[in-house]
């Protein structure tokens, strides 16, 4: 079923949440128990994201280093295929520009239709870690927009190297990402909407928001999210503060403010335990209050980790 689909049939707020691969060399069974509590939730779905290479340098006997390309969470179509069988419920996999080809995402979305993955999310993606800015691969894709516009044409029968004039048409619901404080590299808010302007108009139908911790930042994007003619649904991302280092780590890494209340109290904590609580007490609010607004679903990013998103949930579904 498709997440647009969910989002219409009922008229309260949904629980999702998203899930990180396990490092290569890990068994899946950890990430599949970690996610059965949150089961008590009853969410739709069930996010996966993808990956892109890494780069790392190997020092040789002689001294000169080599660059060494590796991947190192892979298994995201595996992962959506055991969530399905396991959970029953539908799995959204991540896509992403950076570091695969037109080619190599065409087979991805064949992989996914063929195992009955009806949703995607397409993102840009970041550039490798040693790498300071974005580029795209080799025939690959420099932007959302037209990421979304290869898998419109795949709904519409178009591949890349067609043999008939309409191949198989798959029917993927296609979701993309927001920014309430504006994505890092758009000079303005209004330039970075008319970015998201051009992923809905390629074939986007949901947006799912960039994590935040002060919801009036959301209300106002959803304002001039509208008034830039932009009407489909739009989930908030949450997630809540767990140790001390993430009150510099979160704001540095995602370009994202934290509240002036909410720093009042985490510079009282002491150890990352006295973080957690206020965190979790922080996200607990933000989400009764995002409910009373009306939003589709609230959609936490749990970095695979259930119990601080657990507790969040039993406050609030």
């Amino acid at each position: 079923m498709k997440v647009t689909e969910y989002l219409k049939n009922t008229d309260k707020t949904h629980f999702s949440f998203e899930i990180l691969p396990p490092l290569k060399g890990q068994s899946l069974t950890n990430l599949l128990e970690g996610i059965t509590p949150l089961m008590e939730f009853n969410p739709p779905f069930i996010d996966v994201t993808y990956h892109r290479e890494e780069y790392m340098y190997k020092k040789h006997a002689n001294g000169l280093l080599e660059k060494i390309s590796t991947r190192k969470r892979p298994g995201t179509v595996g992962i959506c295929a055991a969530i399905m069988n396991k959970f029953k419920v539908d799995a959204v996999p991540h896509l992403l520009c950076g570091g695969f080809s037109k080619e190599e995402t065409e087979n991805a979305l064949i992989d996914l239709y063929f195992i009955g993955v009806e949703n995607v999310l397409a993102l840009r993606g970041d550039a490798p870690k040693l790498e300071p800015n974005f580029v795209a691969n080799k025939d690959g894709h420099q932007f959302a927009s037209e990421l979304v516009a290869q898998i419109t044409g795949m709904n519409q029968g178009k591949y890349l190297h067609d043999e008939t004039e309409i191949g198989f048409q798959t029917d993927f619901c296609i979701g993309v990402a927001g920014y309430p404080e504006k994505h890092f590299e758009a000079p303005s808010l209004n330039f970075d909407l008319k970015k998201l302007k051009a992923k809905i108009d390629a074939g986007a139908t949901y947006i799912v928001t960039q994590m935040f911790f002060d919801n009036q930042k959301y209300f106002d994007f959803v304002e001039k999210v509208r008034a830039a003619g932009i009407n489909v649904p739009i989930i908030p991302g949450l997630k809540p503060i767990t140790t001390l280092s993430q009150m510099v780590n979160l704001p540095k890494m995602f370009f994202l403010d934290l509240p002036d209340d909410l720093m009042v109290e985490l510079e009282k904590c002491k150890n990352n335990a006295d973080v957690k609580e206020v965190g979790i007490e922080w996200a607990i609010q933000q989400s009764k209050e995002l409910v009373k607004y009306g939003v589709p679903t609230l959609h936490y990013y749990t970095m695979s980790k259930a119990d601080t998103t657990y507790k969040v949930a039993k406050e609030v579904f």
